[in-house]
C-alpha cells in the first residue's frame, strides 16, 4: 500500500486514522487542474478533539529524555526514507514541482529532523544549569521546560520541509503537537501522522487535522487547551492569528511574507550575478516567501545585467513535473494563478516596462502555467515593487551610490531575507550589518540548513526558526532560587 492510499481522506487524531465530518474539498493537480483526491473538513468538535489528546500526551512525552524523545523522532525519519519516492511523487503531484524541488524537500524534512533528535539529546545536560551571581544566602538554577501543546498552520508552498521546521523543535522540546496541513497541499505534511504511527509514538503526541484556515485553522488558533500556535503564510492572515491568539495571551511564532531584495554592485560577477537573481524569483515558481522580487542594480551595469536575466527568463523550460528538462511548474492553484496574473494586469496598467514574459504560458491549454517576467525600471510607487506577488515575476531598478542601495533595500514593510552580489568582501559585511532582512547572503544561492536560523524583521514575522533559536521557541525558562 502506497503512502498516498493511506492518507487520503483521513485526519490522524489520538493515534488513530479518522475521517472528517465537513464539507468534502477536492485536492488539484495544479499541472491539470483536475482532482486528485480529497478530504472532509475538520470541524471544531474534532480540532477540540486531537488538542485533548495532545494535552494527554503531553505529560508523558514531556517526561521522556530528550535521549528518549530522539530515538522516536529518529524512527519518524525513517518511515519518511521508507517512503521517500511515494512522497516525492505525491509532492509533484499535489505542488506541480520540478522532482528535484520536490526531493529537495522531503529529504530536507529528514534532515532538519534528525538535527533536532540530536539537540534533544543535548537537552539532558541542560536541564539544571547554575545561575552565577553572589548574594549571601542565596543560590539559582535555571531548568528548560517544554512549553506544552502546540499547534501548526502550515503553507502550501514547502509542504512537509516547513513542517519539519516546526516540529523538529517541538517534539524535541517536549511539546506535544496538532498539525493544520494547507488545504491546498495536503498530502505530504498528513503522512506525518502515518510516520508518526510507524515510528510508535504514543498516542496524542502528534496529531494532523485537515481544514481550511477559516473553519479548522481558526479553530486552531482560537483554542485556550494549546500554549503556542505556529504559523506560516501571509503576513494578513498572520495579523489574525495574533488577535485570535490574545484572547488567552497564547505564544505565537509567525514567519510570514517578504519582498526581499538583491543588490548588485558595479564590481560584480555579472554571469553569477543573473543567476542568482533568476534562481531567487524562479525557484519553487517564485512561490517563496523569501523570493528576491526587487532587483537593485548598479546604473552602470544595469542594461548588461537586464539582458543576461532575460536570456535566463527565456530559458526557463515550463512543463509538468514529469516532462523532460523542464526546470519550472505551474503554480500551486487556481486562487494563487489568478493572483498573479492580475499583478501582471496591473503591470499593463501601470504601464511597465516588461522586457519578456508578462502573462499565462500560452503553450498550455491547462495547468497554472505563468511566464517568467522581468520588469525593468519600475517606479517605487508601483504595486509590483512594494506588494508580495509570489509568483516568477522580477522587478529592477538601478542606483548610483551603496547608500542609496541601501536605503532602497530596506525601503520595503517587510525584512524577511536579502542578497548581496559584490566581489568587495569588506563592502559586503558592511552592507549586510545595515540591511533590515533575517538571513542575508552574499554570492551564494539561498539555502538554509537547519543549523542557522529563519525568520525575519518588521512584518516578515515574530520569533525565529531552525537552529537554537528555533528549539528555544518551544521550551520555557524556569529558575528556582533557594538558600544556600
Amino acid at each position: 500500500m502506497s503512502a498516498r492510499d493511506v492518507i487520503i481522506e483521513k485526519n490522524y487524531i489520538n493515534g488513530e486514522w479518522t475521517v472528517g465530518n465537513g464539507e468534502k474539498i477536492a485536492v488539484i493537480n495544479p499541472s491539470t487542474e483536475q482532482p486528485i483526491g480529497h478530504f472532509h473538513e475538520t470541524s471544531a468538535d474534532d480540532v477540540d478533539r486531537a488538542v485533548s489528546a495532545a494535552n494527554a500526551a503531553f505529560a508523558g512525552w514531556s517526561a521522556l529524555t530528550g535521549a528518549q524523545r530522539a530515538t522516536y523522532m529518529r524512527k519518524i525519519t525513517a518511515a519518511i526514507r521508507a517512503h521517500l519516492d511515494d512522497l516525492i511523487v505525491m509532492q509533484m503531484a499535489n505542488c506541480g514541482k520540478p522532482r528535484a524541488e520536490a526531493e529537495a524537500d522531503i529529504v530536507g524534512s529528514v534532515d532538519c529532523i534528525d538535527y533536532f533528535a540530536t539537540r534533544a539529546e543535548e537537552l539532558d545536560a541542560r536541564q539544571q544549569m547554575p545561575v552565577d551571581y553572589d548574594i549571601p544566602g542565596y543560590r539559582s538554577t535555571t531548568r528548560m521546560e517544554p512549553m506544552g501543546p502546540v499547534g501548526f498552520i502550515l503553507p502550501w508552498n514547502f509542504p512537509m520541509k516547513i513542517c519539519s521546521w516546526k516540529l523538529g523543535p517541538a517534539l524535541a522540546a517536549g511539546c506535544t503537537v496538532v498539525i493544520k496541513p494547507s488545504e491546498i497541499t495536503p498530502f505530504t505534511d498528513t503522512f506525518w501522522g502515518k510516520a508518526a504511527e510507524l515510528a510508535a509514538l504514543p498516542p496524542g503526541v502528534l496529531n494532523v487535522v485537515n481544514g481550511r484556515g477559516a473553519i479548522t485553522g481558526a479553530a486552531l488558533s482560537s483554542h485556550p487547551g494549546l500554549r503556542k500556535i505556529s504559523f506560516t503564510g501571509s503576513t494578513r492572515t498572520g495579523k489574525t492569528i495574533m488577535k485570535a491568539a490574545a484572547d488567552d495571551v497564547k505564544n505565537i511564532g509567525l514567519e510570514l511574507g517578504g519582498k526581499s531584495p538583491i543588490l548588485v554592485f558595479e564590481d560584480a560577477d555579472l554571469d553569477l550575478a543573473a543567476r542568482l537573481a533568476a534562481e531567487g524569483v524562479f525557484y519553487n515558481s517564485g512561490q517563496c516567501c523569501n523570493a528576491t522580487g526587487r532587483l537593485l542594480v548598479h546604473e552602470s551595469i544595469k542594461e548588461t545585467l537586464a539582458t543576461k536575466i532575460e536570456e535566463l527568463c527565456k530559458a526557463v523550460v515550463l512543463g509538468v513535473p514529469d516532462a523532460p528538462n523542464m526546470t519550472m511548474g505551474p503554480l500551486a492553484s487556481k486562487p494563487q494563478y489568478d493572483k498573479v496574473t492580475g499583478y501582471q494586469d496591473i503591470a499593463r496598467q501601470e504601464g511597465l516596462n516588461c522586457r519578456t514574459g508578462g502573462g499565462r504560458a500560452a503553450q498550455f491549454n491547462t495547468g497554472y502555467f505563468v511566464e517568467p517576467t522581468l520588469y525593468t525600471d519600475v517606479p517605487k510607487s508601483s504595486r509590483l515593487w512594494n506588494e508580495e506577488i509570489f509568483g516568477p515575476v522580477l522587478c529592477l531598478r538601478s542606483f548610483s551610490s551603496e547608500a542609496e542601495a541601501i536605503t532602497e533595500g530596506n525601503d520595503t514593510e517587510y525584512g524577511l531575507a536579502a542578497t548581496i552580489v559584490t566581489e568587495d568582501e569588506t563592502r559586503a559585511e558592511r552592507v549586510a550589518a545595515q540591511l533590515d532582512a533575517g538571513h542575508v547572503y552574499t554570492n551564494v544561492s539561498v539555502a538554509i540548513p537547519p543549523e542557522t536560523s529563519w525568520g525575519g524583521f518588521k512584518q516578515s514575522g515574530i520569533g525565529r526558526e531552525l537552529g537554537p533559536w528555533g528549539l528555544a521557541g518551544f521550551l520555557e525558562v524556569k529558575t528556582v532560587t533557594s538558600r544556600s
